[in-house]
């Protein structure tokens, strides 16, 4: 039996936590996944304008391979002082390695680009101390569309968001967390049916129905490299060790490729995150392991079309339900 989780959210998987923070002034955030132990991680890039830190301490051949919270925030480069901001608080709850009298968290992190939506004239860029308070807020509530890192999202010609979305089956949970911010489309163009329309879920993206009009793949390729980038965090029970997580990694990319066109390109930074918390039993390495990836890549892709689907208009951006309703 295969459903969604009690949240749907990411964190139906026992053990995982989300904490976001955002300025609605600047329109900027921050969202980071907490899991209540240090987490077995992998990564995979395919954006080709990508911002990130400490995500090769992520890679095979790295010492480790776990990691205390992923970070993800709006910003830019700036972003990335989100993930100090996050390492001050898992710290002050004596929450990382430790290294005689030192204790270090360890918190991958990647940004988007939301530069363009929202004020900059900061005194000193906001995103350490969004990072401290989104850590500091941890919970199992997940706030969508306009929260956290998706605060300053866009998604096209639309409003971006954070989304989430999960999968339990008799052996484990699969949860996704998406900021989406691609360059490409979401919706079909000429149409008001979410690329990723057959994935629904329980009505989730309000009630989707099959595209009644010839499909149209052009979507408008605005801006310039670094402007944007969809990042997915995945997070399951299932143990795996390093090189099947990054195998469901790779799969979970389908899931972008599901939701959006075009994906994965110059323009684009592109980042997807695999946690394990490995409370569960290990899938089988051959059969089980491609079934996970598969739950992964359609949590991504249901994600990625929620935060889309439950933003609300902001920067001049108009939302899903402003344009489409509340249904397709």
């Amino acid at each position: 039996m295969i459903s969604t989780g009690p949240l749907n959210s990411i964190t139906d998987v026992p053990g995982i936590r989300v904490g976001q923070a955002q300025d609605e002034d600047l329109i900027t955030g921050t969202t980071v996944v907490i899991p209540d132990q240090p987490a077995l991680c992998a990564v995979d890039h395919r954006g080709g304008a990508i911002g990130s830190r400490d995500t090769v301490a992520m890679m095979p051949g790295s010492v480790g391979n776990q990691a205390h919270a992923i970070c993800l925030s709006g910003g830019s480069a700036y972003g990335l002082d989100a993930s100090g901001g996050v390492m001050h608080a898992l710290r002050a709850q004596g929450r990382g390695f430790q290294i005689a009298d030192a204790v270090v968290p360890i918190v991958p992190s990647a940004i988007i680009f939301d530069l363009m939506i929202g004020r900059r004239d900061w005194d000193h860029p906001p995103y350490w101390d969004l990072g401290r308070k989104a850590a500091e807020a941890a919970g199992s509530d997940v706030a969508l569309g306009n929260a956290g890192a998706g605060m300053g999202a866009t998604a096209g010609p639309l409003k971006g968001g954070t989304g989430t979305a999960s999968f339990q089956t008799a052996d484990y949970t699969v949860g996704a967390l998406a900021v989406a911010n691609p360059v490409g489309e979401t919706v079909i163009p000429g149409t008001s049916t979410f690329w990723a329309w057959m994935l629904e879920q329980n009505g989730e993206l309000g009630g989707q129905t099959p595209p009644v009009r010839p499909l149209q793949t052009a979507a408008q390729t605005i801006g310039q490299p670094g402007e944007n980038t969809t990042l997915v965090v995945i997070a399951t029970d299932a143990k795996l060790d390093h090189d099947q997580a990054l195998r469901v990694a790779i799969m979970a990319q389908d899931g972008l490729a599901y939701a959006i066109r075009p994906v994965h390109s110059p323009l684009d930074g592109d980042t997807v995150f695999v946690l394990s918390t490995g409370t569960a039993d290990a899938p089988d390495p051959w059969g089980g392991i491609t079934r996970l990836g598969q739950f992964a890549a359609d949590a991504a892709a249901r994600a990625i079309a929620r935060g889309v689907y439950r933003a609300d208009p902001l920067g001049g951006r108009p939302s899903y339900r402003e344009t489409h309703g509340t249904g397709a």
